[in-house]
């Protein structure tokens, strides 16, 4: 694989996508999908692609500002997938105190329910906090469904390697880094 091309990609609820694309947050927060390797949420990949899903999202589990979403029927796909960005993964944390978590509801688009909820499912694993660098792609790639990218997984490899040449950071270093410092401070 060459330098400018990526072919992993993290799946993601769509309307996280969005908001890390609109630069409305840095922040993801996982405990894994239920077909994760060994059980547990890893980030084997750094650099990836991101990959919107529409399945399990709930208006319920979100801010007001993002529960503007139509919730799909289990197993639905669109028959193309919009893919506008790649991020690098810059840190990977883990939590388990919901006080923690709590202090980060600003950075975040998820409510209050959420993080209870993702704390109490298999409440001996950590939460894993993400801060993710995003980059949007030069020209977005519509890429055709294909069923091993669905399942309750984070992780897919696209058949075809996107270009990522081109890509602009959509925060500024300095945007970035005064962000990531604030979260990290919330945690210490």
């Amino acid at each position: 694989m060459t330098k400018d091309k990526r072919q992993m990609a993290l799946k993601e609820w769509a309307v996280a996508v969005d908001a890390l694309v609109q630069g409305e947050t840095i922040l993801l927060l996982r405990k894994g999908g239920i077909r994760e390797e060994g059980g547990r949420f890893q980030v084997p990949h750094r650099e990836v692609l991101l990959y919107p899903t529409y399945e399990h999202q709930n208006p319920e589990l979100l801010k007001p500002e993002y529960a503007q979403i139509t919730p799909v029927a289990s197993g639905w796909h669109p028959e193309t997938v919009p893919i506008a960005a790649w991020a690098e993964i810059d840190q990977v944390l883990q939590v388990t105190e919901e006080e923690k978590v709590e202090r980060l509801l600003p950075y975040h688009i998820w409510n209050q329910r959420w993080v209870e909820e993702r704390l109490g499912w298999k409440p001996r694993q950590p939460l894993y906090i993400l801060l993710v660098r995003t980059y949007k792609l030069s020209q977005p790639h519509e890429i055709p469904y294909r069923p091993e990218y669905g399942g309750c997984r984070s992780w897919i490899e696209i058949a075809t390697p996107i270009t990522v040449e081109g890509a602009t950071p959509v925060l500024t270093d300095t945007e970035y880094q005064e962000l990531a410092q604030d979260i990290l401070s919330f945690l210490a």
